[in-house]
């Protein structure tokens, strides 16, 4: 399982360059959801459990971004890996 902080995240560029940092998304990962998506299905693997705690804050303060994500990791479960759990503390 890891562990994302997410309470402190002002925008979605901040997001993603978190996202990139804790995911171990390659250099040349875009910065968007299009990209997100590719590193996660086919760039990096995934642990099987992501929590991420300050989930409230980041829905409020980064609405967009927060249900992007929500829905991208619900997509990939969905399609790629059942066993997967994120938990959104």
């Amino acid at each position: 399982m890891i562990t994302i902080e997410v309470s402190e995240v002002p925008d979605e560029r901040a997001l993603h360059l978190l996202l990139k940092r804790e995911l171990g998304f390659p250099n040349f990962y875009g910065m968007n959801w299009d990209a997100f998506w590719d590193a996660i299905t086919g760039l990096v693997s995934v642990p099987a459990h992501v929590r991420f705690l300050g989930w409230d804050q980041l829905a409020a303060g980064v609405p967009r971004g927060a249900a992007m994500l929500r829905r991208a990791l619900d997509d990939y479960q969905a399609t790629y890996r059942p066993e997967f759990v994120a938990e959104y503390a």
